[in-house]
């Protein structure tokens, strides 16, 4: 038997490939499917099985192509109601992959249709379990996805299901098996998750805060809810995705890769309602851009993102991408549901330049330039990471405006005076100065390398509440 995990860093997604005896598995597949198909084909195997953990709200499943190109049964657990064809297991119903056993096991928490599949071996032993959004390390899946769809699954309804699925289904068993989670570090579905993506049952036991022995379900609950944060605003619309069906990757990619000359490009911006997302370096987006692109650039967490700020995935978008990167954007914003890319501009920055069009820029400096420039004539700094990385450490009398909620706390941006802005490391506060840019906002000063490398000047740094600044 063989068992592999597929981990896509960019949206912190893990994905399985088991295969025996010329029979193969895929639980939870990204929408592009073909290495899928390429692993088994390198096996000799026929993929016989989709198998998903739930209706997935942060990423597009690739069940349905994969299904249509391999005839592979899709599984999904107790309660699933997709609609499309689909064969809904039973809890405890088990299923053959050459000589192995897949057993569903119901878990409702995350979701009301989570399952939990487990890996047995020919000889009866357990190896692992592929516990979807149900157990993570160091975490377990957030319940308060639901209600979008389902006003009665609230938060609180859902996590008492957790506690039950947890202790009842996952607890019992033996502390030697293999837990293989679908996400890691990164992921909006939990809060705490380890960067590890694997782990045994018992370690897990005696390090993951949600499965202390000891816990009652009120202090679980209370625990699980504390400082969880609102889902990205796409989830809801991945999730309706996934349960209702969606158009084929290869049509998506079909459509997106039109080349369009600057002319095209221009004209098709200005006769539709489509945003121009720039994903190139953000340094190369500071120095020079399309006047009203938004950045969010392909090397950090893209589409993650792209989700968070744009937000409506049925929104039209036009690209600006390296040259031989219009592909892989394209598939990355599929994987999130972005489908409905019009095209990209061919020749890139270069094209639209020679053509004699417009172009724009971000003031931008070094962090020594803004400590000196602090000094010397003060002004507001607004930082746009998290407020937990704000809490740990932060410019002396800045203003906390998440990236993330940039949207609801437009009115807190400064109008009438400089502003310097700054992140951790120079990629998010390029995206929020696109954003305000194309919103009338003009007056930022962006501070490359961020609170990385503003840390290393002698600007006064504050760690919880204000203190005296000693630095000179």
């Amino acid at each position: 038997m063989k068992i592999e995990q597929i981990y896509t860093g960019c949206i912190a997604q893990a994905a399985y490939y088991l295969e025996s005896n010329g029979e193969a598995a895929i639980f939870d597949p990204l929408r592009e499917v073909q290495p899928y198909i390429d692993k088994a084909t390198k096996d000799n195997a026929s993929i016989k099985y989709i198998f998903e953990t739930h209706f997935h709200a942060d990423f597009v499943s690739g069940h349905l192509d994969l299904a249509k190109k391999t005839g592979a049964q899709i599984v999904y657990g107790p309660t699933a109601a997709p609609k499309f064809d689909a064969l809904i297991a039973t809890d405890g119903q088990e299923f053959k992959v050459g000589s192995y056993t897949i057993k569903a096991i119901h878990t409702p928490g995350h979701t009301l249709e989570s399952t939990c599949y487990l890996l047995i071996e020919e000889d009866g032993s357990i190896h692992g379990i592929i516990t979807g959004d149900t157990l993570f390390i160091g975490d377990v899946g957030r319940p308060d996805l639901a209600q979008a769809l389902t006003e009665e699954l609230t938060q609180n309804v859902l996590a008492s299901h957790l506690y039950d699925s947890l202790r009842n289904k996952i607890m019992p068993l033996p502390d030697n098996i293999t837990v293989y989670p679908s996400h890691g570090a990164g992921s909006a579905c939990g809060k705490n998750m380890s960067k590890e993506t694997t782990d045994t049952l018992g370690n897990q036991k005696k390090v993951n805060y949600a499965l202390r022995a000891d816990m009652t379900k009120e202090e679980f609950i209370k625990e699980l809810l504390d400082g969880l944060g609102a889902p990205p605003a796409y989830f809801p619309q991945n999730v309706m995705l996934n349960i209702q069906g969606y158009e084929s990757l290869d049509a998506v990619l079909s459509k997106g890769q039109t080349a369009l000359s600057p002319e095209e490009f221009k004209t098709k911006a200005n006769e539709t309602e489509a945003i121009i997302l720039d994903v190139r370096h953000e340094n190369d987006f500071v120095k020079e851009h399309i006047p009203g692109s938004i950045f969010i650039g392909l090397h950090g967490g893209f589409a993650p993102w792209v989700g968070a700020l744009i937000r409506d995935v049925n929104q039209p978008l036009l690209l600006v991408t390296p040259e031989g990167k219009e592909t892989e954007t394209i598939t990355r914003l599929a994987r999130v549901g972005f489908d409905a890319t019009l095209g990209y501009l061919k020749g890139g920055m270069d094209a639209w330049k020679a053509a004699g069009f417009e172009t724009d820029s971000v003031v931008s400096i070094s962090p020594e330039a803004f400590a000196e420039g602090l000094a010397a004539t003060p002004k507001i700094v607004v930082d746009s990471r998290k407020p937990g990385e704000f809490a740990g450490g932060h410019v002396t009398d800045a203003i906390n405006i998440p990236l993330d909620f940039v949207n609801e706390q437009l009115t807190e941006v400064p109008k009438d005076e400089d502003f310097y802005l700054h992140c951790a490391g120079g990629y998010r506060s390029v995206i929020m100065a696109s954003i305000l840019k194309a919103r009338g906002y003009h007056n930022m000063i962006n501070v490359e390398k961020g609170f990385g490398g503003i840390k290393n000047t002698s600007v006064c740094t504050t760690i919880g509440e204000p203190t005296a600044c000693s630095k000179s």
